[in-house]
């Protein structure tokens, strides 16, 4: 999956769509994150978290080369009320079932979480598969609609996800932290209370994040760590004429907690 490269840059777009939009890229981001997890040792993702691309309510974010053949990262957006929990739902509900509460409190007003982060070996060291697609999650969630925004960070990603506005909860877990996706592991619950105006966002991350919103679509120039990317962001989502979020909020029941819930290759981390 050799990149491309101009002016000693290398060349991605970083594009958004609503899964059930386009199976066939929702396949590609699968394999692509399949080859990350296999590569540190973690086994392939099983058919069964391959839902999300059925699920009407969730949004993916891809990094491909600019004909659409290579994959070299991606996340998501999943919306409370689609035909799935939220992944950290399912990832904790088992160890605190509190996380159902929480949920559905925000849910209620419109809610979702940021999941499934991953770039390739390809793209490593660039910010793709940290801030850059973090921020395009954050940015395309006010199209979507979104109030608040959860995440369950890896502990390297979590001053991260403050830097974008997200706050520690505290109330589920031990003082918000899980052991997951095994006991050698640790994951974080943070909340990122207001996604439309980033209240508690960094200066930096916040502006950024704007721009985003007010030019959907450019081709711009990414700095991080003195490394330089050229990034063609498409972050308009195509045929939100069909989306309705109040339909999707509507049809939440609750999610009474369960039991023997195993997630252990679910992999869902921010």
């Amino acid at each position: 999956m050799a990149l491309l490269f101009k002016d000693g840059r290398p060349v991605v777009r970083l594009r958004a769509f609503r899964a059930i939009d386009d199976p066939a890229t929702c396949e590609r981001f699968i394999e692509g994150h399949a080859r990350v997890l296999t590569a540190i040792g973690v086994k392939k993702v099983t058919s069964s978290k391959d839902e999300w691309m059925f699920n009407p309510a969730a949004f993916v974010l891809i990094v491909e080369s600019l004909d659409g053949e290579n994959v070299y990262g991606g996340a998501r957006v999943h919306v409370a009320g689609g035909t799935q929990p939220l992944p950290i739902e399912e990832a904790t509900g088992n160890m605190d079932s509190k996380i159902f509460d929480l949920v559905w409190a925000y849910a209620r007003q419109g809610t979702g979480e940021v999941c499934g982060l991953w770039n390739s070996r390809e793209i490593a060291g660039y910010g793709v598969g940290s801030i850059f697609l973090t921020r395009a999650a954050v940015a395309i969630s006010t199209q979507i609609g979104l109030k608040s925004l959860f995440a369950l960070c890896a502990p390297y990603t979590v001053a991260m996800a403050q830097s974008v506005g997200y706050q520690l909860e505290t109330s589920v877990g031990n003082n918000g932290t899980f052991y997951y996706p095994k006991l050698d592991l640790l994951a974080t619950t943070l909340i990122l209370q207001d996604v439309k105006e980033l209240s508690s966002a960094n200066d930096e991350e916040r502006d950024a994040i704007f721009q985003i919103r007010k030019q959907v679509n450019l081709t711009t120039v990414e700095k991080l760590r003195k490394r330089e990317i050229e990034i063609e962001y498409k972050l308009e989502l195509p045929f939100m004429d069909s989306w309705d979020l109040e339909a999707v909020i509507a049809k939440l029941q609750g999610n009474l907690p369960r039991t023997n819930v195993d997630d252990s290759n679910g992999i869902n981390l921010f």
